[in-house]
């Protein structure tokens, strides 16, 4: 799940990695492909018509040519951040609260200017999202920001809240392949041994997929 920052610029010795501020985006400039890590979210962002690919978890698969938008759920690290909330990142920074982009939020419909905190792991503790969130600033975490963040084509990253302190995924954390697919002996096994926080967490995902699906409006591909 680890993300490798592989398309950077060289960090210069005893620096900071480079910030990547990305010019103000008119949505209807130009391809955008939204590069999603599972095959929900794939699916969801196809629904609402837009361009999209599956870049895997931590983004360890292929990147699409051009322009990238970051799109999928994410787990909130602060409360006040509901299933099914969608954010637009105002920037994006790592585990030491380092920022890695920064860029004008995407006008998505009923969106919410955020910072995402780019995870190298899950993290699923409300102890852990707290340190998190005190730590970096960071208002919601995900695995693939950093390196489309890498790249230098992104320009925005909107997510959809599916986990939050209060309302933990569980086991189901570590449901997916590295490619985006589902483990369903993990989803089995879940729903076994901790069936109200499978049920609970199976809930708060179909929310905030649904959420997903019409923020992947703002992104429609229009056909000639």
């Amino acid at each position: 799940m680890d993300a490798a920052l592989g398309e950077s610029e060289e960090t210069p010795p005893g620096g900071t990695a480079p910030t990547f501020r990305q010019a103000p985006l008119a949505l209807g400039g130009g391809q955008i492909t939204l590069a999603c890590a599972l095959a929900s979210e794939e699916r969801a962002a196809r629904k609402g018509g837009a361009r999209t690919t599956r870049v895997g978890l931590g983004a360890g698969l292929t990147l699409p040519e051009g322009r990238m938008v970051g799109f999928g759920l994410a787990g909130a690290l602060v409360d006040g951040l509901e299933p099914g909330t969608v954010l637009t990142a105002t920037r994006i920074v790592d585990e030491t609260g380092s920022t890695l982009w920064e860029g004008e939020p995407l006008s998505v419909p009923g969106a919410r200017p955020a910072v995402i905190c780019a995870a190298t792991r899950v993290v699923d503790g409300a102890f852990e999202r707290a340190g998190l969130a005190a730590r970096t600033g960071a208002d919601a975490v995900d695995l693939e920001s950093g390196r489309l963040a890498a790249s230098r084509r992104l320009v925005g990253v909107v997510r959809a809240i599916s986990d939050t302190p209060g309302r933990p995924v569980g086991r189901l954390a570590r449901a997916s392949r590295g490619d985006g697919r589902v483990r369903w002996g993990v989803v089995l096994h879940s729903f076994v041994t901790e069936p109200r926080t499978a049920v609970r967490a199976a809930h708060d995902a179909r929310r905030a997929l649904a959420a997903l699906e019409l923020a992947a409006g703002a992104f429609r591909v229009r056909r000639s």
